[in-house]
């Protein structure tokens, strides 16, 4: 089953960084958040990706292209022309694909543009710059268990985010957070199927709106409820607590070592 992670935006509240390289390459121990989004997948078996990229794609690319660079020790041998001899390679079981889906591109239309790519068949998505201890295997058993266009993982975080308001397993809409509200938002990890791509209509369609409204409006929004660990990585600060936990030894992301 293919993952299909967005990667394209220009990562505004964390510019500090985000001047010099797309949001999810920016680094939380030393590799970029993009890279831990892909190892927690691929504990769960998940190792083919589809990378919706766009502004500064090329750093995206190249990252990739020089993977090894990046992992491993390297030889440099220039006695007979330029011979290259990489040490302890540090392989992952990824087939990756990174799709130009557009410098403006909103959302929806990212998504969109990578409905070739995913062959008319069920999908993974999330967001490039989160991570959680989300059961994917769970996730995916619970989505086809629904039978729903969409099963999205709701989480409860710690503020300033929009609430869905959720009846059983169904969310039933969206809507702005009040100061009283503590409730479930879009923690990103869904599981969707091919038919989403007829809600989107264009690059300028905001997958948050019309797409999620119109089919949770159907009934077609399951929302898997995760009490365990999640944390986005909107500004510096969210950057720091990250580092923190992965420098602690104790990140609650890193499943795939535990």
């Amino acid at each position: 089953m293919k993952v299909v992670l967005l990667a394209g935006g220009f990562g505004t509240r964390i510019s500090e960084e985000s001047r010099f390289k797309p949001k999810p390459m920016i680094e939380i121990g030393g590799m970029p958040i993009l890279w831990h989004i892909m190892k927690e997948y691929s504990h769960f078996g998940f190792n083919e990706f589809i990378i919706c990229a766009g502004y500064k794609q090329h750093v995206i690319k190249e990252y990739f292209a020089d993977y090894f660079l990046h992992t491993s020790d390297i030889t440099f041998d220039f006695t007979h022309g330029k011979d290259v001899i990489i040490h302890q390679q540090h392989a992952e079981q990824w087939k990756v694909t990174i799709v130009d889906t557009g410098l403006n591109t909103m959302t929806g239309g990212r998504i969109k543009r990578i409905a070739p790519y995913v062959n008319n068949e069920t999908f993974m998505l999330t967001y490039g710059d989160g991570v959680s201890d989300v059961p994917m295997d769970e996730l995916l058993a619970f989505h086809k268990k629904t039978g729903k266009i969409c099963t999205m993982t709701a989480v409860k975080p710690e503020g300033r985010f929009g609430i869905l308001d959720i009846k059983g397993d169904t969310i039933e809409s969206f809507r702005e957070k009040s100061k009283n509200d503590v409730g479930y938002i879009n923690g990103g990890y869904m599981v969707l199927e091919p038919a989403i791509f007829d809600y989107i209509k264009d690059d300028a369609t905001t997958f948050e709106r019309e797409p999620l409204e119109t089919i949770a409006e159907e009934g077609q929004l399951m929302a898997f409820k995760h009490n365990g660990f999640w944390q986005c990585m909107d500004t510096m600060r969210d950057r720091e607590k990250l580092e923190g936990l992965w420098a602690s030894g104790k990140a609650p992301w890193k499943v795939w070592d535990k």
